[in-house]
């Protein structure tokens, strides 16, 4: 009987250590201005008057043109879809001799700028352009800004843990569970406006964005920005 309430005593003691912990959440939140923009354009054949159907290896080749004078690089330039259509769909069959078979192709064409979407746009043919539009945005070291936000997440949680802790004469210990942050992404073109900061020891950043008041008014507008997101949960100890 001694033996067991022993056992159970240490039993209790050890679940009491194990609960003196304090679980803290942090956040990073950053705001980017893109420099990878992807335009999509669609090219359809289509009737000239007095000269019959220009073809689509013709618009094609007018395209491309096109963006060669924008300074727009061959690597930069991509086919998103090839089709045709009098009707009925088809992709990348032999065409028969059919009048009201219209060849349709889209690209995708990487930009830096919003001024160089504009001069590509200028540019397009008026009648072999049936639409374009902003299929996608990015940055070119996305990869590195959420490495770095995860970070900043972290640490900030870290502070939280420490100021709260210390207001009860308390210590912060080793770290027990770190989750993986939840990560938030804005951009794409997409409505932001329900884009808050959620947390007291969120840290916010802003890049890309260096435009001077009122110089060249309308033409350096910096694009939408791209907003970046995460959060975390950890569990330290308590000393």
């Amino acid at each position: 009987m001694a033996s067991s309430y022993i056992a159970n005593a240490q039993s209790s003691n050890y679940t009491s250590k194990s609960d003196h912990t304090i679980s803290v959440t942090g956040s990073a939140s950053l705001e980017i201005v893109p420099d990878e923009i992807y335009l999509q354009v669609d090219l359809k054949e289509y009737e000239k008057k007095g000269v019959g159907k220009i073809d689509i290896d013709q618009i094609k080749k007018a395209f491309i043109q096109s963006c060669k004078h924008a300074g727009i690089a061959d690597s930069s330039i991509s086919v998103y879809n090839y089709e045709g259509s009098n009707g009925k769909q088809w992709i990348l069959k032999k065409k028969k001799d059919k009048e009201d078979l219209k060849a349709t192709i889209s690209y995708w064409i990487k930009l830096n700028t919003p001024a160089k979407v504009d001069e590509l746009v200028n540019r397009l043919d008026d009648e072999a352009t049936t639409n374009f539009f902003i299929a996608e945005v990015s940055h070119s070291n996305i990869t590195e800004f959420r490495k770095q936000l995860k970070i900043q997440a972290v640490k900030a949680a870290k502070e939280k843990a420490i100021y709260l802790t210390e207001s009860i004469g308390e210590k912060v210990g080793k770290a027990i569970t770190i989750s993986e942050p939840d990560e938030s992404y804005m951009g794409s073109g997409r409505d932001n406006s329900g884009y808050t900061n959620m947390l007291s020891n969120t840290s916010n950043f802003s890049i890309g964005s260096n435009n001077s008041e009122g110089e060249n008014e309308g033409r350096n507008v910096d694009f939408k920005k791209i907003k970046l997101r995460f959060e975390v949960s950890i569990v330290f100890a308590l000393q």
